[in-house]
């Protein structure tokens, strides 16, 4: 199956279904054992080098610099992917200014909210400007107004960069995708809309959908 530029795309399945190794074969973590997938005509196998400088990933367990300021871990992040200061400077306030993060870019990441911390994880990732960002279950553990605000932030980057998905949430895939794959154990189901699912279940909800997909009554 091919994933479209600019699509948000959500990879679902229950725990053991395959996700996670999903997500580190196509990030170029670790070797396909078998099979072949290709990133903007890269060779994740053949030609990793290269497939790796059009992604990033925004990990499940939240990766900043506690010590450091929100704007010096994106700076940080930035020198490391070879902008010099200036360019570094221009791309950390852009991103700041496109995830509104203005009134916390000062503060250390030490001390902000699990919401703000995995805002700022999705902007280390988003500023080495990724053709393709991964994003490993982006809301888990926040309450339900931090969820609801962090939708928010990956909906505005719709069509920006193509968006790969995983999370538990079914009602999340459902709100944000525009399309979903569902697995299990270690194989894609189907793919397609969160309706076109729901039809070819024959269900009336997609977590019935999911359920039936999950216990293979199909």
């Amino acid at each position: 199956f091919t994933i479209k530029d600019g699509e948000l795309f959500a990879l679902l399945g229950v725990n053991g279904a395959g996700k996670t190794t999903t997500i580190r074969m196509l990030s170029c973590l670790c070797t396909p054992s078998s099979g072949k997938a290709f990133i903007y005509g890269n060779d994740i196998s053949k030609n990793k080098a290269a497939a790796k400088k059009l992604l990033n990933i925004s990990p499940q367990e939240t990766a900043v610099a506690k010590n450091l300021t929100v704007r010096e871990n994106l700076m940080f992040i930035a020198g490391i992917y070879g902008s010099d200061k200036k360019s570094a400077a221009e791309k950390t306030d852009r991103i700041i200014d496109s995830l509104s993060m203005q009134e916390i870019a000062s503060d250390k990441a030490g001390i902000l909210s699990g919401g703000w911390q995995r805002r700022l994880s999705i902007a280390m990732a988003l500023i080495t400007e990724p053709s393709v960002l991964f994003l490993d279950e982006p809301t888990l553990g926040l309450d339900v107004l931090a969820r609801r605000e962090l939708w928010n932030v990956i909906s505005g980057l719709k069509g920006k960069t193509t968006i790969i998905l995983t999370t538990h949430y079914l009602e999340e895939a459902e709100a944000l995708s525009d399309r979903i794959a569902v697995m299990t154990d270690g194989e894609l189901r189907i793919c397609g809309t969160a309706d076109e699912i729901k039809s070819r279940m024959s269900c009336d909800t997609f977590e019935d959908a999911f359920i039936k997909i999950a216990e293979r009554k199909f």
